[in-house]
């Protein structure tokens, strides 16, 4: 008597910020192989069939439903409100309360893993950073200015559910900057202008990643689930300057003496889209991550190196002239 081989039901996975050019990725990589719901806070994200779709706070009391209705054994965490996007205090109650709302319905709907996405922010940009930045350093970009602490915030959540509740598995990722098409992020939207501002006497080293690779980033550390904090980022970088002008931006000067002078100007021009005032800092000095324990537990290297980044930055002005 042959007896019939029992196939494993398929894990559901939540995603939230569905409607952002990462989770997107995320989700096409996911479908098919997991049970997939989308949750964002901005729209209603259109989805390949069988695949609920939900708008919703999370820090509000309907979030609660989507893990009601679902057995959820997942989460990937994507969704962040940016500084360009809300206020202040709109941004802590998405950003903060959101993740701490969503960090308790994992423990009361017992899911069994969630992947945090951070940012290589939360570091802080100083001039007496050493020049590879672990895990391990400390976080001081709340120091710095205010406009940071919700992301720091964020991280300290996680940090304290990742150690006081290991049943969840939780992996926090701070990737470097994430560029490539439908991203919106800061430095996104900044070399994707014909014009971009560049501090006079600093361009300091910045690290880039595909958002491609950052969704395939994602899905190792799902996969293989393995909890802890981790830097996502490649091995090579390059001066800040020097990637305006392969992405095909013409450099508008700003004076950087006396420090108080590009705030004023950013905020006077109303560049807070991305040029913003309290990310000053990180166009004056590097912010470079090591992501080797990364790289070697979950076995990842970039597929995309910096032309592929900044040619698809090329390739939109070029266009743009074009149809002029």
């Amino acid at each position: 008597m042959v007896s019939k081989t029992q196939v494993a039901p398929k894990k559901t996975v939540l995603v939230t910020g569905a409607a952002g050019a990462l989770a997107m990725r995320v989700i096409a990589r996911l479908n098919g192989r997991y049970n997939v719901i989308a949750v964002d806070f901005r729209h209603k994200v259109e989805t390949d069939a069988g695949i609920p779709s939900y708008l919703v706070e999370l820090h509000k009391r309907g979030f609660e439903d989507v893990f009601a209705e679902h057995t959820i054994d997942a989460v990937i965490h994507i969704g962040r409100v940016f500084a360009h996007e809300k206020t202040r205090m709109q941004r802590y109650n998405a950003n903060v309360l959101g993740t701490r709302r969503l960090l308790e319905l994992c423990r009361k709907y017992k899911v069994k893993q969630v992947i945090i996405h951070s940012t290589y922010f939360v570091y802080g940009a100083s001039a007496y950073n050493p020049a590879l930045l672990e895990e391990d350093a400390p976080l001081k970009a709340s120091e710095v200015t205010q406009d940071l602490v919700d992301s720091v915030e964020v991280e300290s959540l996680a940090n304290i559910y990742l150690w006081k509740h290991p049943e969840l598995n939780i992996t926090i990722l701070r990737p470097c900057n994430v560029l490539g098409p439908g991203v919106r992020n800061t430095m996104s939207i900044l070399l994707g202008r014909r014009l971009a501002p560049v501090l006079i006497g600093f361009s300091p080293m910045m690290q880039f990643l595909h958002v491609d690779d950052m969704a395939d980033a994602m899905i190792l550390a799902f996969v293989a689930n393995k909890p802890g904090i981790y830097n996502v980022a490649p091995d090579d970088y390059v001066p800040y300057q020097e990637a305006v002008r392969q992405c095909g931006c013409r450099r508008l000067p700003i004076p950087s003496i006396p420090p108080v002078l590009p705030k004023a100007i950013s905020g006077a021009l109303n560049w807070n889209a991305f040029f913003p005032p309290y990310l000053i800092n990180y166009f004056k000095y590097p912010v470079i991550i090591d992501g080797q324990l990364f790289q070697r537990t979950f076995g990842w290297r970039p597929h995309r190196n910096l032309n592929d980044i900044f040619s698809y930055y090329r390739k939109q002005k070029l266009a743009a002239v074009i149809q002029q």
